[in-house]
């Protein structure tokens, strides 16, 4: 297939899916890189070509790319410097970038990913992958609009006549709800019911801490609201990591651990920039924190930042525990279930160590309640109506 006849058929995928604005942008001084690339993604994306970074950041306001593949070594500016600057430009937030490059030693793909992008790929790379990656960074941006256009009618709402308000907040909180179950479950290779159990066993905790102690002041009728939507999108960030790596049967190589461990960062960011498309960011605001912090440690020995005790959001001290107590519980590529006594045992040592210490006394004076909910999936709870 020659240049003219795909540029040609991307010109009509673009004139027919223009209103789905599925954009790529390709940046490559390489022309045999550039027409494989252009030969993957012709038939399903609108696409633009640069061939140095200084044309790519010229064409970004105007060809208002979705996804940037990009590679490092190029005339002038090299990818690193390139992809710092489309995050950094005003449209950076919504401009997700993949880098594909020659360069493979771990440093080099950790200056990548602190340069900003979503996800980097090794040259040579395998067609069906790359594909499959860039089809799951759309899918998640779709997911994302969806959840963007929720918030948009919660906001319109306020112009709505008073009569209306209970109705139509009821209609408007409910397709909300719905959309963002679906963004957690979208690439969660676990089922809805283990979303379920994570939101419920959540709620349990938090009604309990906002009875007394510590955190009675912190926990109001809007945190546990917030927290009930919030804590399925606790690792919507694993839609940025391979299922080689997710569900891998044995132990992670290095590479592959400090892969998986970015999904905090991922899903943290995925959800500012949705945030960013509401004035007020509800929900998604408590999202963010739970996204990027539900893995720091007490002790400060987690991650992504190292924070240690209450610079953790609590809401992110409360989701740990029932994440890594289902996971426990639950059956996994890698390991069978635990029983919930041993659950238990395993999360008690972990006193002050991996968890709060106050949320772990709550975790035992509720644990019947986790048991329940444990044998009863499915059956879910509603935000502020959870009983002692």
């Amino acid at each position: 297939m020659d240049r003219q006849t795909r540029k040609t058929q991307t010109s009509s995928v673009a004139d027919l899916g223009s209103h789905i604005e599925r954009r790529i942008l390709i940046v490559d001084d390489s022309e045999i890189n550039r027409d494989l690339l252009e030969c993957l993604f012709h038939n399903d994306y609108s696409l633009d070509l640069a061939v140095s970074g200084e044309e790519c950041l010229k064409k970004l306001p105007v060809f208002c790319p979705d996804l940037v593949l990009l590679d490092i070594i190029l005339p002038g500016i090299d990818g690193y410097e390139t992809c710092r600057r489309i995050k950094s430009c005003p449209m950076g937030d919504f401009t997700q970038v993949i880098i594909i490059s020659s360069k493979s030693s771990p440093a080099e793909r950790l200056e990548g990913y602190e340069a900003g992008a979503e996800d980097y790929i090794v040259k040579p790379f395998e067609h069906d992958e790359l594909m499959a990656k860039v089809r799951s960074r759309f899918k998640l941006r779709d997911s994302l609009a969806n959840l963007w256009a929720a918030n948009a009618r919660i906001q319109e709402f306020n112009s709505d006549l008073e009569e209306l308000v209970v109705k139509r907040t009821s209609e408007i909180i409910d397709t909300r709800d719905v959309a963002v179950f679906a963004l957690a479950n979208s690439r969660d290779p676990e089922t809805g019911e283990h979303l379920e159990r994570i939101r419920d066993y959540s709620q349990i905790l938090a009604e309990h801490l906002g009875r007394s102690g510590p955190y009675a002041r912190q926990i109001d009728r809007q945190f546990l609201e917030d927290l009930y939507r919030s804590s399925p999108l606790h690792d919507i960030g694993k839609v940025g990591i391979p299922d080689a790596i997710l569900q891998k049967p044995g132990s992670l190589t290095k590479e592959e651990y400090e892969i998986m461990t970015s999904h905090a960062v991922i899903g943290a960011e995925a959800l500012k920039e949705a945030a960013g498309r509401s004035d007020s960011g509800g929900f998604l605001n408590m999202a963010i924190d739970i996204a990027r912090y539900h893995h720091e440690h007490f002790n400060g020995c987690g991650y992504p930042d190292g924070l240690v005790g209450s610079d953790i959001p609590l809401s992110a001290r409360i989701v740990a525990l029932p994440d890594v107590y289902d996971a426990l519980t639950s059956g996994r590529v890698y390991k069978e279930a635990f029983s919930p006594e041993i659950a238990k045992a395993m999360i008690v040592e972990q006193r002050g160590a991996q968890f709060d210490p106050v949320v772990v006394d709550a975790f035992l004076k509720r644990y019947d309640d986790f048991l329940a909910i444990g044998s009863s999936s499915g059956k879910t709870l509603s935000p502020v109506t959870v009983q002692g």
